[in-house]
């Protein structure tokens, strides 16, 4: 066989290749938005119905299910898939097409949210918008896992030759630039917002907060780290703020007692309540912050305002 021929059949192949790889991943998509009858495979039926086939690609055996309906029908698309991307990225006459698969992998991404996820956060704001951006990370974790195992001799073989961000991290920091570094500034102030009002003693949705933080604290490269790192010195930084208010209006109103006591409680709400949505590592910053506005910021102050309770007829005593 020529070059020429033997080129032609490789490219015909990877066409070939690529509609085989497009019908399972428009699958993976409706399975992780809850639109396919198929809700996904339990660790059982992944090792059990998966892994076998797929350790059989040498012989092309793949017939140990029904694949002409059902659960069946798909596992035989996902075992057809998987044997299609390990010709097309290891190293043989096709493998090639790594870098090309590699792109694909990301472009799935990319297009899906500017064709889905930007259009459904347009206009949202406020609770609204950090309920959305929970429930679009949730379907693009999804979605990564399933690729993701698509994909995988991509990870073992072309990512790890050359040193390039795994699957999961291509599509996560795809989310991450795409869709947090976008929404950063609302998503910031609407946080902060529902940690005051819980501050203030309203009823907030602690779960969302907390889903929130959990994005943000992922593991991730690039503009994410500073990206997690400015929404939690965000919260830091807010916290000085509305304790600085809280002091200065406390120390005029309350008595020693008094303003002692509602330090007490501060520094217990933020321990057992807002010191959790955070990374360990600011947990303590978080305390610190409250006890620098609330006492090291008006500990001359207070010691007076103690003397002045403790001793309320002192001056006037000692002016008669």
């Amino acid at each position: 066989m020529s070059m020429t021929t033997a080129n032609v059949n490789s490219s015909e192949r990877f066409e070939e290749g690529m509609v085989v790889i497009q019908e399972a991943v428009d699958r993976a998509i409706g399975i992780a938005e809850g639109t396919d009858n198929v809700q996904g495979f339990s660790s059982e039926d992944y090792m059990r119905y998966y892994t076998y086939p797929f350790r059989s690609l040498s012989t092309h055996s793949f017939t140990t299910v029904d694949s002409t309906s059902g659960f069946g029908y798909l596992l035989a698309k996902l075992t057809k898939l998987s044997r299609t991307i390990y010709e097309l990225s290891t190293p043989n006459p096709l493998g090639e097409y790594s870098r090309d698969l590699y792109d694909y992998y990301k472009r799935i991404f990319e297009e899906y949210i500017t064709s889905k996820v930007l259009p459904a956060l347009n206009g949202k704001k406020d609770q609204d918008l950090l309920q959305e951006i929970v429930r679009r990370w949730s379907i693009l974790k999804t979605m990564t896992y399933w690729l993701c195992r698509f994909f995988h001799y991509l990870d073992r073989y072309f990512i790890a030759r050359r040193k390039l961000p795994s699957l999961q991290q291509t599509s996560y920091n795809t989310f991450y630039n795409l869709v947090y570094a976008e929404t950063f500034g609302p998503v910031k102030d609407a946080v902060i917002a529902m940690i005051n009002r819980e501050r203030e003693g309203e009823q907030i949705d602690q779960a969302l907060v907390k889903s929130i933080l959990a994005i943000n604290a992922e593991n991730g490269a690039g503009s994410l780290k500073q990206h997690k790192q400015n929404l939690e010195e965000a919260i830091l930084e807010d916290t000085a703020s509305f304790y600085s208010q809280k002091a200065s209006y406390w120390m005029q109103k309350k008595s020693y007692n008094e303003y002692m006591l509602a330090v007490s409680q501060c520094l217990t709400h933020e321990k057992d309540t807002v010191s959790p949505y955070l990374q360990a590592k600011n947990q303590k910053k978080l305390l610190e912050v409250v006890e620098q506005e609330l006492l090291n910021a008006y500990a001359n102050e207070l010691e007076r305002k103690k003397q002045d309770d403790e001793f309320p007829l002192a001056d006037h005593k000692q002016v008669s």
